[in-house]
C-alpha cells in the first residue's frame, strides 16, 4: 500500500506536468522534479528557484528526440538513459537540435545578485571625442635665434654686456673693437669728402659703400660727415630685443670676420614640443587645436595650434614631436620648463559607446555579459573601436543600444561562463556520431539518440551488465585501473572497480591502453594460473604445493561460504592452506616459521 501511494506521489505530478505542458511554460525544480509549476517561483521543499522545463520547446510536430543526459552537479558526468548521478541526483536530459548558445546562459537570483554585488548599465550611444594628453618641454623659437659676429677683424676693447642671460634691447651697446681695415674705411671717406666737397664725387660714394658693407649705421657715417674725423673704436649696437643664451667673447680677443660674439634668443615666441606615442598619431594632424597648462605655481592655460608634425619617430622613446607654437609676451613661458598638452579630437558624430569597466580582454577577444529578464546573463564577444571620453569604448559590433550590461563582479560570471564552455566543447568532440560507450537498446524503450565521446558514465548503467540476445558479444572484462587485469566473467578488479566489457567486433590489438586482449581460457588454464597465483604469493622457504592442497584450494574458491577447511582436514593451515598430511609428515607450516623468526628478525634489526 505504502508502495502504491509512493509511485502515485511520483508520476502523477509527471502526468499532471504533461497535460499542461500544451497550455504554456512549466517549471520545476532541479533538486526535486516532482514540484511542476505553471509559473516561476521557489520549490516549496528546499526553496530553491524554479526553473524552465526545455522540453515544453518542443515543436508541436512532434516531440525531441533526447541525446543523453547529464548531471546538474557534476560537470561532464553523462550517461544514455535516465537515471540519478554520483551524487544521488536525477539527471537531465539533452535533446538533439537544442541550442547550444543557451548552454553558456548563467541565471542567478535577485538575492544572491546583490551579495555578489553584481553592477549593471544601460548601453548608450554619443559621439566619440578622443583627448590625447601627453607632456611637452618649452624650447626656444628657432627663427628667433641670431649671431653677433663682425664682417672685418679687430680686437674687443670693452664688453658693455659680458655675462649670458642678459636682458637686452634694441640699440643697447654689446661692446666696442678696435679694427684697422674699419679705421682705414673711415679715413678714405673722411678724405674723399674733403676732395670733392660736400656735394660729393665717386670717391665719397665708394668710401660711403664701404663703411655701409661693414655694418656701419648711417648715424656714424652723418658724424664723420660733420666731424670731417675717422674714430679709432667702433662701438657695436644690438639690432633687437633678446636675451644672450651664449657669449664667445673676452675683453683684448682678436676676433676674425664670421667668429660668433653672442648668440641671442627672442623669447617673445617659443615652441613646446609636445612627445606622441605611436598608438596616438593617427589622431592628430597639423594645424589641431592644443591646450598648454603648466605644472607649477598658480595654472595657466595656454591655446595653440600644430604647426609641424614632425614625421620621425624616436627610436627610444617611440615617440612623435608635435610643434606648437605660442606667444610669449611676458615670458612666463623658459625654455625647458615642463607642461601638460591635450588634443582633442571627434572620431565619430554618433556610435554605440560601452562602458570601459563592462569590457573583459583576454588578449585575443573582447567580451561583455549581457543582463537579460529573469536573472539571466549570456556573455558576447564585441568588437571595439576607438575610446572615448568618460572611460567609454566605441562598438562596432556586438552590442545595440538599450542593451544592459554587467559593470561590477562579471569576473565570477565569466568564470562560470569558461567552466560550461569547456563542458559543452567536451560534449561536442565527436559531433551527433554514436558514441561507442553507449547502452545497447533495451527492448520496450527508445534508446538515446547520441552520446558523446570521452565521457564516463554515471552508476546506472553497469559495465559487467550482460548484453541482450542479437547483440554484440563479450569476450572478456578488463580492469579501467590496472593494465592487464582480466577476467572471463563479470567481476571487480583488485582495487575494487567493476571491470569494463571488451567486444569481440573491438580491436584485437588492445583498447585505450594499448594491452593485447587475451583470450578466454578453459578451466585446466584457470587452474594453472591458480597455481601459479599460490606459487606467487607463497613465501620464501615454503614447500612445493601437492595436488591435495591445488584441488583443497579449488574448493574452497568455489564454495559459496568460504573456506572449506574440512577438505584438506581440520588442521590445516588457514593462511597457506597446507594440508594435515604434509604437515604430519614433517614439514613445517611456513607462516609459523615466520611467527617464530618474526621477533628474532626485528630485534635483530633494532
Amino acid at each position: 500500500m505504502k508502495a502504491l501511494r509512493y509511485l502515485a506521489c511520483i508520476f502523477l505530478p509527471l502526468l499532471l506536468g504533461a497535460g499542461l505542458a500544451a497550455a504554456g511554460q512549466l517549471w520545476t525544480c532541479g533538486m526535486h522534479p516532482q514540484i511542476i509549476k505553471d509559473k516561476p517561483g521557489n520549490c516549496p521543499i528546499c526553496g530553491m528557484k524554479l526553473t524552465p522545463i526545455r522540453a515544453n520547446a518542443a515543436k508541436a510536430g512532434g516531440e525531441r528526440k533526447v541525446k543523453y543526459y547529464k548531471s546538474t552537479m557534476i560537470p561532464g558526468e553523462v550517461r544514455p538513459a535516465p537515471g540519478k548521478d554520483s551524487m544521488g541526483m536525477d539527471l537531465v536530459p539533452v535533446y538533439a537540435g537544442e541550442d547550444a548558445s543557451a548552454e553558456n546562459n548563467i541565471q542567478i537570483d535577485a538575492a544572491t545578485t546583490q551579495r555578489m554585488n553584481l553592477k549593471t548599465a544601460l548601453i548608450g550611444h554619443g559621439p566619440v571625442h578622443r583627448e590625447v594628453r601627453t607632456v611637452g618641454t618649452v624650447a626656444y623659437n628657432e627663427q628667433g635665434l641670431r649671431d653677433i659676429t663682425t664682417k672685418y677683424e679687430g680686437w674687443i676693447e670693452k664688453l658693455h654686456v659680458n655675462t649670458t642671460w642678459a636682458v637686452v634691447k634694441a640699440g643697447d651697446p654689446l661692446f666696442e673693437i678696435y679694427s684697422p681695415d674699419l679705421y682705414n674705411a673711415q679715413l678714405n671717406y673722411v678724405l674723399a669728402l674733403r676732395a670733392e666737397g660736400e656735394k660729393g664725387g665717386p670717391l665719397t660714394r665708394a668710401g660711403l659703400a664701404r663703411l655701409q658693407l661693414f655694418d656701419v649705421a648711417a648715424e656714424i657715417s652723418d658724424e664723420l660727415k660733420r666731424s670731417g674725423e675717422a674714430r679709432r673704436t667702433f662701438v657695436f649696437r644690438a639690432s633687437a630685443d633678446g636675451v644672450v643664451i651664449e657669449k664667445m667673447a673676452v675683453v683684448g680677443q682678436m676676433m676674425k670676420p664670421g667668429e660668433r660674439i653672442y648668440r641671442m634668443a627672442d623669447l617673445s615666441s617659443v615652441w613646446v614640443q609636445a612627445q606622441i606615442y605611436e598608438k596616438d598619431l593617427p589622431y592628430l594632424r597639423t594645424g589641431q587645436a592644443a591646450m598648454i597648462r603648466t605644472s607649477y605655481g598658480p595654472e595657466r592655460k595656454f591655446e595653440g595650434t600644430v604647426q609641424l608634425l614632425l614625421p620621425q619617430v624616436e627610436e627610444q622613446t617611440r615617440t612623435a614631436t608635435a610643434r606648437i607654437v605660442l606667444p610669449n609676451p611676458d615670458g612666463f613661458l623658459r625654455p625647458g620648463m615642463y607642461v601638460e598638452v591635450s588634443f582633442a579630437s571627434q572620431l565619430a558624430d554618433d556610435a554605440v559607446l560601452v562602458p570601459d569597466m563592462a569590457v573583459l580582454r583576454s588578449g585575443e577577444r573582447n567580451t561583455v555579459f549581457v543582463a537579460l529578464d529573469g536573472g539571466f546573463f549570456v556573455p558576447r564577444e564585441v568588437k571595439l573601436g576607438g575610446r572615448s571620453e568618460g572611460n567609454l569604448y566605441e562598438v562596432l559590433a556586438g552590442l545595440s543600444a538599450g542593451e544592459r550590461v554587467v559593470t561590477s563582479g562579471q569576473f565570477m560570471l565569466d568564470s562560470e561562463s569558461q567552466l560550461r564552455e569547456a563542458i559543452q566543447k567536451m560534449l561536442k568532440s565527436s559531433g551527433d556520431e554514436p558514441s561507442r560507450n553507449a547502452a545497447p537498446e533495451s527492448k520496450g524503450a527508445e534508446a538515446p539518440a547520441a552520446m558523446p565521446a570521452g565521457h564516463r558514465m554515471s552508476g546506472g548503467a553497469s559495465a559487467g551488465q550482460s548484453p541482450a540476445a542479437g547483440e554484440r558479444k563479450v569476450k572478456y572484462y578488463k580492469s579501467t585501473m590496472m593494465p592487464g587485469e582480466t577476467s572471463p566473467t563479470p567481476a571487480k578488479d583488485s582495487m575494487g572497480r567493476e571491470m569494463a566489457p571488451v567486444y569481440e567486433d573491438e580491436d584485437p590489438s588492445g583498447g585505450a591502453d594499448g594491452h593485447a586482449a587475451p583470450a578466454p581460457r578453459a578451466a585446466n588454464d584457470r587452474l594453472a594460473d591458480d597455481e601459479a597465483r599460490m606459487a606467487a604469493a607463497l613465501p620464501p622457504g615454503h614447500p612445493p604445493l601437492d595436488q591435495a592442497t591445488l584441488a583443497a584450494f579449488a574448493r574452497v574458491q568455489s564454495a559459496p561460504g568460504g573456506q572449506d577447511k574440512t577438505a584438506a582436514g581440520g588442521d590445516a593451515c588457514d593462511s597457506c592452506g597446507m594440508s594435515a598430511a604434509a604437515m604430519a609428515a614433517g614439514e613445517p607450516c611456513a607462516h609459523e616459521v615466520f611467527a617464530s623468526q618474526k621477533p628474532n628478525s626485528s630485534s635483530a634489526g633494532n
